[in-house]
């Protein structure tokens, strides 16, 4: 049981856990940085995450076995601690993963901690104690059994010593993990003894294609080839998957996207060296070696460019411009012109070959791609008029003269930024993984951020500067204050559900409006809003929150 890298964190973190990569450094950098543990203050839990070496301090190594003599005994420790051995291209400059203290352990640690930080904490935790013990035992039997001209085989294995699975043991999802380490008794046989049959199972197997690879077995195999370092895996990942779109995870497992395959197709003609495996292994060396002083850094330089700048040339006289797009037999269904197949931000789509004249896009599933609209804008920089479109990201004003023009602005939502001195507006934004989000029109130099809804209202119990949409049970929607969780008023409105404006009704209990033109009140059974009361104005009929009450008037 090798101690821990920081690959072999990513690794065994997206198989236990189901963590990224990314998601991996970041909890363990927390874990890191420190955790407040009630009077003690911030502690960091772990030593330095961002290493490859397997090399532990003498008095870790210590304090391990004593924890394991009082917990398990001495038998499970070896006579002497255990050696492990660094990669030749590890840096050694820290040691490997590992708890700052054995006796810090997560259930200890299980209240001051987050779900996330407590699940990768009991890993490392866990980890370490068992690189530290002896390695399990197990009887194994094999048995050859004659049957005419057959000879059939079987084999069964019993534990005889938990060794360092007492505290660690491996995923089962783990590619790596072999038959042989799974308990499979084998009945007590006799040599000679004569079997009875009571069954034959015949089974045909066939050689399996190997599995797509998940972000823990490409890690794998980009360490086992040489490419990257710990330290680059997270970004690699992040790159291909959330920057570049060129690869999509569904669950745990990584496909290629129709992007991805379209620029691998378009690179391997032309850049067989720098796509290949063997020449990115052979590049890292050869960085190492500069950094070492055995090799120069302008020859290395020098032997990488020459047959790049050729091949570069190439690409550029010969390469296929899929900004052109090919022509797929389809008219245009505005002007009649053949609708091309282009390549965009958000991926393939139907274009007509007579842009800019004629402005006619469809998604490749058939829908046609929002158009832009018009505002009452026009741009400060070309005097354009500015319409609204829509990006990778969300709305967005834009200049009508792009590209000529590049002038952007975002769409805001009428909401002042609540930051003290921002003069920012809230506006609608998705992240990269698609997740719609509320943030300032002044970033980066404000990153206000609110996850929810806002409504333009003020709270009417503290004041703040606006409400924010919440689902709660059954569908209906709950409008909260910014700055706490407090239901200042609930919404009796279902997802897909419309009403028609009706006249406001006033009671003493707080107003109940939902954020369109429809009005509210609470329903006459419960004064408290939080009981999720509400009064249609155009159907009149009213919603008790607390006991599902209906009632009309």
């Amino acid at each position: 049981m090798a101690r821990r890298r920081r690959s072999s964190l990513q690794q065994d973190a997206g198989r236990k856990l189901g963590f990224s990569a990314k998601k991996t450094m970041t909890v363990a950098q927390q874990l890191y940085e420190g955790v407040e543990l009630g009077e003690e203050g911030a502690v960091g839990l772990i030593t330095y995450m961002r290493t490859d070496s397997v090399r532990v301090a003498q008095e870790a190594q210590e304090e391990a076995r004593r924890w394991a003599t009082e917990r398990l005994g001495a038998e499970y420790l070896p006579e002497a601690p255990p050696v492990y051995k660094s990669r030749g291209s590890a840096q050694e400059a820290h040691e490997a993963i590992r708890p700052s203290e054995v006796t810090r352990d997560p259930k200890s640690m299980a209240r001051f901690l987050t779900k996330d930080q407590l699940a990768l904490y009991r890993l490392i935790w866990e980890r370490f104690l068992a690189s530290q013990l002896m390695p399990a035992v197990y009887d194994t039997v094999t048995a050859d059994i004659d049957a005419g001209e057959c000879l059939f085989r079987a084999q069964g294995q019993t534990m005889k010593f938990k060794g360092f699975t007492a505290i660690y043991v491996e995923s089962r999802e783990d590619h790596e993990a072999v038959e042989d380490e799974t308990e499979r008794p084998m009945p007590q046989l006799e040599e000679g003894e004569t079997l009875r049959l009571i069954a034959l199972d015949p089974r045909q197997h066939f050689t399996q294609p190997p599995a797509r690879f998940t972000e823990a077995s490409l890690i794998k195999v980009l360490e086992e080839l040489g490419i990257g370092r710990p330290s680059t895996y997270a970004s690699i990942l992040g790159t291909i998957i959330n920057d570049r779109g060129y690869v999509h995870r569904e669950r745990r497992t990584l496909f290629p996207t129709e992007l991805g395959k379209e620029v691998t197709d378009l690179l391997l003609p032309f850049f067989r060296d720098i796509m290949d495996v063997e020449f990115t292994a052979q590049m890292e060396e050869h960085l190492d070696k500069v950094a070492e002083g055995e090799r120069k850094w302008a020859d290395t330089v020098q032997e990488f460019y020459e047959p790049f700048k050729r091949d570069l040339a190439a690409a550029k006289k010969k390469m296929r411009n899929v900004k052109k797009g090919e022509e797929t037999g389809e008219p245009c269904p505005e002007c009649g012109e053949p609708l091309l197949e282009r390549w965009g931000r958000l991926g393939k789509f139907l274009g007509c070959s007579g842009y800019p004249e004629c402005r006619y896009t469809r998604n490749l599933n058939g829908v046609e791609r929002a158009e832009d609209q018009p505002t009452d804008e026009t741009c400060p920089t070309c005097g354009k008029p500015m319409v609204i479109k829509h990006g990778r990201f969300g709305k967005f004003i834009a200049c009508s003269g792009y590209p000529e023009c590049k002038t952007t602005k975002p769409v805001t939502l009428g909401i002042k930024c609540p930051e003290p001195g921002c003069v920012g507006e809230l506006v609608e934004r998705r992240s990269k993984k698609g997740r719609t989000f509320f943030g300032c029109s002044a970033y980066p130099n404000c990153k206000f951020v609110v996850w929810q809804r806002p409504i333009n209202e003020p709270c009417p119990q503290c004041g703040a500067q606006f409400l924010t949409e919440r689902v709660a049970k059954g569908g209906r929607i709950a409008a909260t204050c910014s700055t706490s969780r407090a239901v200042s008023a609930s919404l009796v409105r279902r997802p897909g559900a419309t009403c028609a404006p009706g006249s406001p009704r006033s009671t003493r209990a707080a107003s109940t409006r939902s954020p369109s033109d429809a009005s509210w009140r609470p329903c006459a059974a419960s004064t408290a809003s939080s009981h999720g009361a509400g009064w249609c104005g155009a159907t009149r009929r009213a919603r008790c929150g607390r006991r599902g009450r209906r009632e009309s008037s």
